[in-house]
C-alpha cells in the first residue's frame, strides 16, 4: 500500500511525526488471522475512519493501537507521552447499581468537578450530570462516554462505533460533534463505524478494512474504489455517498451545529 500523508500541511507543522503509527501489524487468535500487514499513520487535527464488515478486525486494530493488544508481528509507534481518551463499542452497567452521571466521571483519576461541567456542556450532555446512567438515551450516553475522554486532555481520541444504539438524526448529531472537537482541540481522531451512509461525511481519511487494507484515501476516491464497492455494494447501493472536503476553516467561530448535523440528517434521512 503506497503512503498516506497523515494529515495536510495546513493541520500541523511540516515535518510533525504522527500521533500514532502503525507498521505491517499481524494479529491471529490460532488459526483466525484478524490482522494481515495493516499499516496506518495518524497525525493532529486528522479524522480517520476504519469501515469493514463485521469480523474483519476493526476493534482488534483499535485495541492494538491502544496497547490493549499484543501484534504478533509489526510495530506502534505513539509519539511520546501521548494522551488519549477512549470511547469503547459497549458499556455494561448494571441496572440495580444507582451511577450517576457524575459518579461515573469521577472515576476518572483527577477529575474535578469544574472539568466534568464544562465536559458535558462542550459535549451538549449538561443536563445529565445529575441522571442515573441506566436512564440516558442512546445518544445522551455516547454524550456522557466522550466528556469521559475529554476529561483526559486528550491530543488523541479512539472511538468504537460512536453512534452505536443512537437513530439517524442523533447520528448525525455525533458526528458533527466529533468534527467540531476535533477543530477546537485539534486532536486526531481514530474511529470505527458501519454508518457508511453519514461517515464519508465526517472523516478525512477512510481506511477499509477486511483483514488486511482493502482501499484507503480520501472520502471520494475510497467510494469510487472497486475494493470499496465490492465490499459494500449492496449496502452503498441507496444512497449516494458525499465527501467532506477541506476547503473550509476549521475554525470553531464559524460552525453552526445544528445547521451541519441537520444537513448531514436530511441527506440521508
Amino acid at each position: 500500500m503506497p503512503a498516506l500523508p497523515a494529515v495536510s500541511p495546513k493541520d500541523a507543522p511540516a515535518g510533525s511525526p504522527p500521533l500514532i503509527e502503525l507498521s505491517g501489524l499481524h494479529v491471529a487468535f490460532g488459526a483466525r488471522i484478524a490482522l494481515s500487514d495493516v499499516s496506518l499513520a495518524l497525525g493532529a487535527g486528522e479524522i480517520v475512519t476504519i469501515i469493514g464488515p463485521n469480523g474483519a478486525g476493526k476493534t482488534t486494530l483499535l485495541r492494538v493501537a491502544l496497547g490493549l493488544q499484543r501484534a504478533d508481528a509489526g510495530t506502534v509507534r505513539r509519539r511520546p507521552g501521548l494522551r488519549v481518551g477512549y470511547v469503547p463499542q459497549r458499556l455494561s452497567i448494571d441496572e440495580t447499581l444507582p451511577l450517576t452521571v457524575r459518579r461515573f466521571l469521577a472515576l476518572v483519576a483527577g477529575a474535578k468537578p469544574s472539568a466534568m461541567t464544562a465536559a458535558l456542556t462542550e459535549t451538549g450532555a449538561r443536563h445529565t450530570l445529575g441522571l442515573p446512567l441506566q436512564t440516558l438515551s442512546g445518544g445522551e450516553l455516547q454524550r456522557v462516554l466522550l466528556a469521559r475522554a475529554l476529561l483526559r486532555e486528550p491530543e488523541l481520541l479512539v472511538l468504537d462505533e460512536p453512534v452505536q444504539g443512537v437513530d439517524i438524526t442523533g447520528q448525525a448529531e455525533l458526528f458533527a460533534l466529533i468534527r467540531r472537537l476535533r477543530d477546537t482541540r485539534r486532536c486526531g481522531v481514530l474511529l470505527v463505524s458501519h454508518d457508511l451512509h453519514l461517515v464519508m461525511a465526517a472523516t478525512d481519511r477512510v481506511i477499509c478494512l477486511n483483514h488486511h487494507v482493502c482501499c484507503s484515501g480520501h472520502p471520494d476516491t475510497v467510494s469510487r474504489d472497486p475494493a470499496y464497492r465490492a465490499l459494500f455494494g449492496a449496502a452503498i447501493d441507496g444512497f449516494a455517498v458525499y465527501a467532506h472536503h477541506h476547503d473550509h476553516s476549521h475554525d470553531h467561530e464559524h460552525h453552526q451545529p445544528h445547521d451541519e448535523a441537520a444537513e448531514m440528517a436530511a441527506r440521508h434521512g
